[in-house]
């Protein structure tokens, strides 16, 4: 949805927000379908620098802790593509970890035509591949990753950061900050490779930050 924003000669409050937008952004490609350059940014420790030093951007105590698992992708190259199948994709009436918000709460259209209005009202479509639905998690933090570009934006240009703001932080507490624990919770019951949990908890960890930053 939006490319990285430079840094040079901005604000403070402009640096932490584009600092924010690139930290959404590594974890989108976190979520992706671990193919073959997946699997080797995983192992060459790539992945994990990346979301290491996008979060201890925003602040360094996100950055703090264990990134080992981030660079575990098991001992054979097909196996995160098979847990991650397992987890988020397939199962006897659906997977065991779904990575669609609207399948939380049970109200699902609902879920997805909120989703809908935030994104069009903002002037965003949504493709028809399935990782497009509107209530995805990847869609869910891309629109947070476009939200916080336009708020450094915003900030770099001189003009009012509210309406991204006062958005970023709605779409947190009605959407993504409200279903990922449970999200977290369920892959933590299931006996996957460490990668997936420690995924899962850097997330809702960076997510509750985010909250906590919105509501001040």
């Amino acid at each position: 949805m939006a490319e990285a924003i430079r840094f040079e000669e901005m604000s403070e409050a402009g640096q932490q927000a584009a600092a924010r937008s690139q930290a959404y952004a590594a974890l989108v490609y976190a979520f992706d379908y671990p193919d073959a350059d997946f699997v080797a940014a995983v192992r060459s420790g790539a992945l994990a620098e990346a979301l290491r030093n996008t979060q201890g951007a925003v602040d360094p105590a996100l950055a703090a802790g264990e990134w080992s698992p981030f660079e575990d992708a098991g001992a054979s190259d097909d196996d995160l593509a098979v847990e991650y199948t397992r987890l988020f994709d397939v199962g006897a009436g659906g997977p065991p970890c779904p990575l669609y918000g609207g399948l939380y709460n049970g109200a699902r259209m609902q879920v997805m035509e909120e989703c809908v209005r935030f994104y069009n009202h903002f002037g965003l479509m949504l493709s028809e591949a399935p990782r497009e639905l509107p209530d995805h998690l990847s869609t869910q933090l891309e629109f947070l990753h476009f939200l916080t570009f336009r708020e450094a934006e915003a900030l770099r240009d001189g003009r009012d950061p509210g309406p991204w703001q006062r958005a970023e932080r709605d779409f947190l507490e009605r959407h993504p900050g409200r279903w990922v624990p449970q999200l977290r919770q369920r892959v933590a019951k299931q006996h996957t490779l460490p990668f997936f949990a420690a995924l899962l908890d850097r997330l809702e960890r960076f997510l509750a930050h985010e909250r906590a930053q919105r509501a001040r």
